[in-house]
């Protein structure tokens, strides 16, 4: 075979089976390529006392993971703030302090339970807003239909009228019509939205002055944002909703713009969800997969304590009060409050950027199988740190810049998400590094060695899944990193030449159906 670079070509002919060779391995199991990573908990202790110690006494009580409590605190946070705050990061940089987080967890695992203990009070804070607006709301809806009547009356009259007098009625008319068109009659408040089409969250921003939190203990709306119902996928709201790009909102009588939505997006689904929805035409291409925070922790059934210690009523009524106290604030704002980074907290950022960058690279990068979600890391990792920082600030959060300690317990955070998001796209099948170790193991299988050179091998692959040697290299990482293999330098048997090729140690069970 030509054109492909091979290494230890000069010693191709030669015979090395009286090279001295390693002892014979003491094997464990191979870890399958299937298995699952092991994945860290939740670090409930990045957050503030009050909201760190709530999420726990969730998790004890309700017998469920903390990354389960953890995860909806964050996007109960995130509706609190979203679009009605921003972090201005450096130069041009802001971000807004919307998240999309999902936890995955299989069934029996009383998600909706921890849904309902930690997102109460946002609904809570929604019906105080809504009694707050309500007389005004009464108010402009009759300001403006006593306008109305009123230039419908001057219409009419104007209508019957002749001669000089018709044209003054006729101006008398249209600036009534003009001051009735308007009076603006403020929508009902509304913070949360549940399982909603496309089209109904797209005018539930646009209502709601460009925010909204889509929150919900199923994954009903990834079937609604791939056109499960409607026939065609409708993602643009929640791509734009995400990045607060514009969104543009077209109604009977008029098109509407929206400079900068903010859609929050709290679930919890079933880890099947995620395996269907990296198969929906669109959703990763798009950018839809790559703005989740995923978490997916190990299930606890089984192993659950029957009694349980309560959620203690103080901490509960700290958790209710801070978060009701937050929102509320926040609601008031018009233009975004803005939270700055402080020097040595945008410092801590700058080296976690440098220490994930070079882990994007499609060759060779940790990350880079990823690339499109951990490209938005650094993004995700300054929203966090903001939310915490109003949440240790529960008001006037915008006239203290955000501490170094913050943006090191969201950097925590970010790592955390990172892990769990290896382990979802690898059961979304995301990482082609596993496909092509299948294929390999198939071929260390058929050739029945115990010990194979690089260049060996590599002559029985395939060229369209390893078309230079160095292609290679990741996917025997990921043998040996599982147990199925371990690479050696070999001896060499002379003062000159190339060194020998670098060769594998087998495992006995790639052999067991030898003879």
């Amino acid at each position: 075979m030509t054109g492909h670079p091979v290494d230890g070509d000069l010693w191709a002919g030669m015979d090395t089976t009286d090279e001295p060779q390693p002892a014979e391995p003491v094997w464990e199991e191979p870890i399958p390529l299937s298995g699952r990573r092991e994945l860290p908990a939740f670090p409930a202790h990045v957050f503030p006392a009050w909201l760190g110690s709530y999420v726990k006494a969730v998790a004890e009580e309700t017998q469920t993971p903390i990354d389960l409590a953890g995860s909806i605190a964050l996007s109960v946070l995130a509706a609190a703030a979203g679009g009605r705050s921003v972090v201005h990061v450096r130069g041009s940089w802001r971000e807004p302090t919307n998240l999309y987080v999902v936890c995955a967890l299989p069934p029996a695992n009383r998600k909706s339970a921890v849904f309902a203990l930690l997102t109460d009070p946002l609904y809570e804070a929604e019906k105080k807003l809504q009694v707050t607006m309500a007389p005004a709301i009464v108010e402009a809806a009759m300001t403006a239909r006593l306008a109305k009547e009123a230039a419908d009356n001057a219409a009419a009259k104007a209508v019957k009228a002749d001669g000089g007098k018709r044209e003054e009625l006729i101006a008398e008319a249209i600036g009534l019509a003009q001051t009735a068109e308007s009076v603006a009659v403020p929508v009902e408040p509304l913070l949360l939205a549940d399982d909603s089409t496309s089209e109904t969250v797209t005018s539930l921003i646009a209502e709601q002055g460009g925010r909204l939190a889509v929150m919900s203990a199923e994954g009903g709306i990834f079937d609604i944002i791939a056109g499960r119902y409607s026939g065609a996928p409708n993602m643009e709201v929640f791509l734009k909703g995400h990045a607060g790009d514009r969104l543009r909102v077209n109604r009977q009588t008029r098109r509407e713009y929206i400079d900068h939505p903010a859609l929050t997006i709290g679930l919890a689904v079933q880890p099947d969800v995620l395996r269907d929805i990296a198969k929906v035409k669109g959703f990763d291409g798009r950018g839809l997969l790559a703005r989740f925070l995923y978490s997916m922790p190990r299930s606890l059934v089984g192993e659950r304590e029957v009694i349980t210690a309560p959620i203690p009523e103080e901490t509960a009524a700290a958790y209710a009060s801070n978060v009701l106290s937050l929102t509320l604030w926040l609601a008031e704002w018009t233009d975004p409050a803005v939270i700055q980074l402080s020097p040595e907290a945008d410092a801590a950022l700058i080296i976690y950027q440098q220490r994930v960058e070079p882990q994007l690279a499609a060759r060779g990068g940790a990350l880079g199988h990823i690339a499109n979600w951990a490209g938005k890391l650094a993004g995700a990792v300054a929203r966090m740190a903001a939310l915490l920082h109003l949440a240790e600030h529960l008001e006037g959060g915008h006239t203290k810049p955000v501490a170094e300690a913050t943006m090191r317990a969201a950097i925590t955070l970010g790592e955390y998400f990172t892990a769990h998001a290896l382990g979802v796209f690898d059961v979304m099948g995301a990482d082609p590094t596993v496909g092509r170790a299948r294929s390999v193991l198939e071929t260390l299988r058929a050739g029945g060695w115990e010990d194979v050179s690089r260049r060996d091998l590599f002559t029985k692959l395939s060229r369209s899944e390893f078309p230079n040697i160095a292609d290679l290299e990741p996917t025997t990482a990921l043998l040996e990193e599982h147990g199925y293999l371990r690479s050696y330098q070999p001896q060499r048997t002379g003062a000159r030449g190339r060194p020998p090729a670098l060769r594998y140690r087998l495992h006995p069970s790639l052999r067991k159906d030898e003879g």
